[in-house]
């Protein structure tokens, strides 16, 4: 038998912790000397003991895990629940740390306010374009609703151009829609190809119209820090009297596996 000391330790919980479940009837010692009053446990109850602390971690209550043990769950179905746990705590850590990456977007915005170099703007003439393209909704035109939807979508495309013999001829292309009529951004990820229009795909082909003048900007590094760059082309179009007339396409010129070596070409459509 271990004392209350020794089974602490064996299970990484406190003493305190031990005697709670004992005055609450969940997980009483396997022995109580009668003189001193010391309690004694058995090396098998450490297997209560990870139940006990295995459900807690889930978020049951000590009166629910009481009802849960005392059903007689099996290590299945324990070891199940965990795996879901864990799932949904791996999901809101992935969460706050795209969140976390965009708080540090937005301070390097702000911290780039005032020292915004437009020199590197340039009106052009964009040409049309055929492409091969799949569309999906985004929530906002955040990046951080815009990269999982887009990503996916491209990884999609490429996989159906494969299995249908399709070569790309040029680098991807995103490009964005307000949604007809309702909520969200219509997001397209296109590649150029050299096919033609008719059905028979499982993805569209179209024809993307010249912008005859574009304000195109060259950002450098993941598009989840494109707002300095985006707000720099803004500001060079509000200070030369243009103006805006849509979203900006995004020409990926260059998008390894490595999101800090990307290099992409915003070109906005300029009015008139």
């Amino acid at each position: 038998m271990f004392t209350i000391g020794d089974f602490a330790r064996h299970g990484r919980v406190s003493v305190r912790m031990l005697r709670h479940y004992d005055a609450i009837g969940l997980l009483r010692p396997a022995h109580v000397d009668p003189a001193s009053g010391y309690r004694f446990y058995e090396a098998g109850q450490l297997a209560r003991l990870n139940r006990i602390t295995a459900l807690k971690d889930l978020g049951f209550t000590l009166r629910q895990v009481r009802e849960v043990l005392d059903e007689r769950v099996s290590a299945e179905e324990l070891r199940g629940m965990l795996r879901l746990r864990q799932a949904e705590l791996e999901a809101a850590m992935a969460a706050a740390t795209a969140r976390l990456a965009q708080v540090e977007a937005r301070l390097r915005t702000i911290e780039s306010e005032g020292h915004m170099n437009t020199d590197d703007v340039v009106v052009k003439r964009i040409p049309a374009v055929r492409v091969a393209e799949l569309s999906a909704v985004a929530r906002s035109y955040e990046p951080e609703d815009i990269s999982p939807v887009v990503g996916p979508l491209f990884d999609e495309l490429c996989r159906r151009l494969a299995e249908a013999g399709v070569t790309p001829v040029g680098p991807g292309i995103a490009y964005y829609e307000d949604v007809p009529g309702g909520d969200g951004i219509l997001a397209h990820a296109a590649m150029p190809v050299a096919v033609a229009t008719e059905d028979g795909h499982d993805f569209a082909v179209v024809d993307l119209p010249a912008i005859e003048r574009a304000a195109t900007i060259v950002h450098r590094g993941p598009m989840d820090d494109v707002l300095p760059t985006a707000q720099t082309l803004a500001q060079w179009i509000a200070d030369g009297g243009d103006r805006s007339a849509g979203y900006a396409r995004e020409l990926y010129l260059e998008a390894g596996e490595d999101p800090a070596r990307w290099v992409t070409e915003l070109q906005e459509p300029l009015a008139g």
